[in-house]
């Protein structure tokens, strides 16, 4: 839906929810990482950007120390005291924006001085498709909680907000790149973040004036960060660095792999040689847009796919069929985005054969036997802000 009938629906969601207009309605975009998949949490670099799917969030501040949410997505509204607000005592979906609550007093913002708030959650964001609905919802809660109780803090900031809510809150081990996007990202430009330092640069990708455009092909394969394969990948590459004597991933170069070889069993060298080889992937992404553009990107974007299907083995049999299908009718390249084991599939395809790769990836995985994915655009757009 756009803009404006997602804000309605929030508004409107509010009103039938608790009965008064809500004081205003904040935004944030799920994030598409073009690529640095898994680096996040090792240290290393990422290149997201915000896309043109986003969460709104109705609020009205409250008189008391009550905090009531619901959502479009859920029956009932979630009711909480301040004083209550622990990680332990946040479940099921509702421990997304309330973890930002609890995570904003982590940051310094006092929860003992600041009131209740009834919230409203309304989202085009795909669930489980591997585009952070997760990261829009705790943004989107982020930047409307720093405006209605003042405590401003910079977008830097409520990323690690958002991250910390995310780790402690649901309990997803998950890095900062998913928060990063949602309130960083530009349009038409993506974010190249370096997990380490926090810095990060707005870098123009020039999809619209070369005529390309990213398809998500959503295989409707649901995941979760929070169940056991992404966190033994995170323990993988742990125990890798450790044995190489390095802090984390970051400070293993390519020319160390060899030593790696060595050093460490199959599998362990093989999620290492993944993470290493996609941050060097990352560094030539954006060097390759500055100096060529984005039409010379493609075998980059490949290479990245094979490395999570072999090396660090998080695709599953639906995502390698869309990477394949799309490749072979004409997309510049393709890979499956996000944490893996389910998701979606990303391909920048030229504008005029879109409905070529549409048709060819529906056609396959009919023949495959397998369920219908969800095919879209999505253009790369400003981040988080108040809507109205």
């Amino acid at each position: 839906m756009n803009a404006q009938t997602l804000e309605q629906a929030a508004r409107v969601g509010f009103e039938s929810h608790f009965a008064h207009e809500p004081v205003g309605l904040w935004s944030a975009p799920g994030r598409v990482n073009l690529i640095g998949e898994h680096t996040d949490y090792n240290d290393g670099f990422v290149f997201p950007f915000a896309i043109d799917r986003r969460t709104v969030v109705a609020l009205a501040e409250r008189s008391d120390r009550l905090i009531r949410v619901a959502s479009s997505f859920a029956d009932d509204a979630i009711e909480i005291s301040l004083d209550e607000l622990f990680p332990e005592n946040l479940h099921g979906w509702s421990a997304y924006p309330l973890g930002v609550a609890w995570a904003l007093g982590q940051f310094g913002a006092d929860l003992e001085t600041v009131t209740g708030f009834e919230i409203y959650i309304d989202s085009d964001v795909p669930i489980g498709a591997g585009l952070s609905s997760s990261a829009a919802i705790e943004s989107a809660v982020a930047v409307a909680l720093n405006e209605v109780w003042g405590l401003g803090f910079d977008r830097r900031t409520l990323a690690k907000v958002g991250q910390l809510a995310e780790n402690r809150a649901v309990g997803a081990p998950t890095g900062i790149m998913d928060q990063s996007a949602s309130l960083l990202g530009e349009k038409d430009s993506a974010v190249f973040l370096d997990c380490r330092s926090l810095d990060s640069e707005v870098i123009p990708l020039g999809f619209d004036e070369a005529g390309l455009e990213l398809l998500i092909i959503d295989t409707r394969v649901s995941h979760s960060h929070a169940t056991g394969g992404y966190a033994s990948r995170r323990a993988s590459c742990e125990k890798g660095a450790a044995a190489l004597g390095a802090d984390s991933l970051r400070d293993v170069s390519v020319a160390d792999l060899d030593r790696a070889a060595e050093l460490l069993d199959d599998e362990t060298f093989r999620r290492v040689r993944h993470v290493v080889t996609e941050n060097q992937r990352v560094l030539d992404t954006v060097r390759t847009l500055r100096e060529q553009g984005p039409t010379a990107i493609g075998a980059l974007l490949d290479a990245s796919h094979v490395s999570m299907r072999d090396d660090f083995e998080i695709s599953v049999a639906e995502l390698d069929l869309a990477v394949e299908t799309s490749r072979a009718t004409g997309a510049i390249g393709a890979r499956m985005t996000g944490g893996g084991f389910g998701g979606a599939a990303i391909a920048l395809t030229p504008t005029e054969l879109i409905p070529t790769v549409k048709a060819a990836v529906i056609a396959a995985f009919a023949a495959a036997g397998f369920g219908t994915p969800e095919l879209f655009v999505v253009r790369a757009a400003a981040g988080a802000g108040r809507a109205a």
